[in-house]
């Protein structure tokens, strides 16, 4: 029952990630020739954060992003078992919330999938590995104490901000394979398509984030 409630509390979270994140993106009409909409949708996705950090955080950890969650199980701090139902809680999530976004805004709108930079496929890749690096990288150490629990929420939130204020002008920003993969579902065609490289890119720059903070704080401890 432990287990299924953190299942349960990271399927809301992504939920409401996607909904009202990608949600904001759609309705302030988020792109770099309307700085509003952008910095909107930036803040959009980090307040997304503080809210369930300081709802859900206590229950599981408020990962809501698969690329979190591999980075934890890198790290030692989350078991495979606790990993496979989290990352298929955060999808299920994903695609509910994307499902609820559609039904009020339809499919013409993007739902704010994501899109490659220039059609460059590899660039699209590295930009993203490098925004969940610093993103994650972030969360490790900000996590890393219990003294800084009060703040932590605050501090994921805005680093995802961070991220979003530069990530949009070239990929959107992911960083997070669930909340890519729920849109893409539902959008199709190219979205869906290219939406490998947003669930591959992330991974990679979680897994790497958990490695090099474990190798920089292996001295301290």
């Amino acid at each position: 029952m432990k287990a299924f409630k953190k299942y349960l509390a990271e399927c809301i979270g992504t939920f409401v990630l996607v909904f009202f994140a990608c949600g904001a993106a759609v309705v302030s009409q988020c792109s770099t020739d309307n700085y509003a909409g952008y910095l909107i949708t930036a803040l959009a996705f980090g307040l997304v954060i503080v809210a369930m950090a300081y709802s859900i955080g206590n229950i599981s950890g408020c990962h809501i992003n698969p690329a979190v969650s591999i980075a934890m199980l890198v790290s030692g701090k989350m078991s495979f078992k606790d990993f496979i139902g989290y990352v298929i809680a955060q999808f299920a999530g994903a695609i509910a919330g994307a499902a609820a976004l559609m039904a009020f805004v339809g499919k013409e709108s993007g739902l704010g999938t994501n899109a490659l930079f220039n059609g460059d496929v590899l660039k699209s890749l590295i930009i993203e590995v490098i925004l969940t690096f610093v993103f994650v990288i972030a969360i490790l150490g900000v996590t890393s104490k219990e003294g800084n629990s009060a703040v932590a929420g605050l501090v994921i939130g805005l680093s995802l901000t961070l991220v979003h204020i530069l990530g949009i002008a070239f990929t959107g920003t992911s960083v997070n394979p669930a909340r890519s993969f729920g849109p893409a579902l539902f959008v199709g065609g190219e979205a869906f398509s290219n939406v490998w490289v947003f669930i591959v890119a992330p991974l990679v720059g979680g897994v790497l984030a958990a490695l090099v903070y474990k190798a920089l704080a292996s001295d301290k401890n």
